[in-house]
């Protein structure tokens, strides 16, 4: 059975701003995500950004794998709460454990490994990330092979990559960001996979971030009022809880690579596998 580590980015002052938009934490979306590709993995999860520490006895080389999650953080903002996160990324790939990121998670391996983030010029990606297609190394890269060449996927976020750590290749992009999904081959030999999208998120999670920044989404134009964009959160809640609902699936243009579960994580269920073979070569 797979252990793996969630290192949860967001500090829980954040996270409870989220809960009354049902926003869950980031330790509960990636283990419902996991467990969509695999049941019976068996999850573990700290909040780095908070300070936490592993329990008395447990190191990271205990892990089959670490899981970093998203924030409302920015990690060009050298407070503590970035700062213990990027020290701690650092100490994962030197435990030389398979690793993965979503969104500031691939932000925080990126500068972890020597690359630089920056805010997008393009501005804010919200809800759904549209027509991302895999480059030339993507299209037979195993972390994108169960997506086709061009999909879409759910997403919230500000910042982007800006240059690239050593080693890493760029699998996808889209309009709005230049590298959506990432694989690093780490110096220890062991993978980091990362993702600018969320594929841990469901519609309810991308709903909740919508009505809860709607009054900066009006001003940054994604709405005329924030009734507009409340109206459009609910919509997206009801698919969530009916996704055989024609009527809003045709609406917002979603389909199948996200009102599917097991396609929506499908990143996730790779990266797993990898992780597995990587942890039984070294037994």
């Amino acid at each position: 059975m797979l252990r793996i580590l969630i290192a949860d980015g967001t500090p829980a002052a954040m996270q409870a701003e989220r809960e009354p938009f049902g926003i869950p934490s980031n330790a509960s979306l990636f283990e419902t995500a996991v467990r969509s590709q695999q049941p019976h993995i068996q999850c573990s999860s700290i909040n780095v950004a908070d300070g936490q520490d592993l329990p008395g006895g447990v190191s990271l080389g205990d892990f089959d794998g670490i899981m970093f999650s998203g924030s409302p953080l920015h990690i060009y903002d050298r407070t503590p709460e970035v700062t213990r996160q990027i020290d701690f990324a650092r100490a994962a790939f030197t435990a030389d454990v398979p690793a993965w990121g979503s969104c500031w998670g691939l932000q925080l391996a990126t500068v972890a490994l020597g690359g630089t983030v920056r805010r997008n010029p393009r501005g804010r990606e919200l809800g759904v990330a549209r027509a991302i297609t895999t480059t030339t190394a993507g299209r037979c890269h195993p972390l994108l092979a169960a997506r086709p060449s061009v999909f879409d996927a759910l997403c919230s976020h500000i910042d982007e990559l800006e240059q690239l750590p050593p080693s890493a290749e760029v699998l996808a992009q889209n309009e709005l960001c230049a590298i959506q999904a990432v694989a690093v081959e780490l110096p220890s030999g062991s993978i980091f996979f990362g993702t600018q999208y969320h594929p841990e998120f469901t519609l309810s999670v991308a709903a909740g971030l919508i009505e809860m920044r709607a009054a900066s989404l009006v001003g940054e134009g994604f709405g005329r009022d924030c009734a507009e964009l409340v109206a459009m959160a609910r919509d997206l809640q009801a698919l969530d809880a009916e996704p055989e609902r024609r009527d809003l699936a045709w609406r917002y243009g979603i389909g199948p690579e996200i009102l599917e579960p097991v396609r929506r994580t499908a990143e996730i269920g790779t990266w797993l596998r990898e992780a597995a073979k990587i942890s039984s070569s070294s037994r």
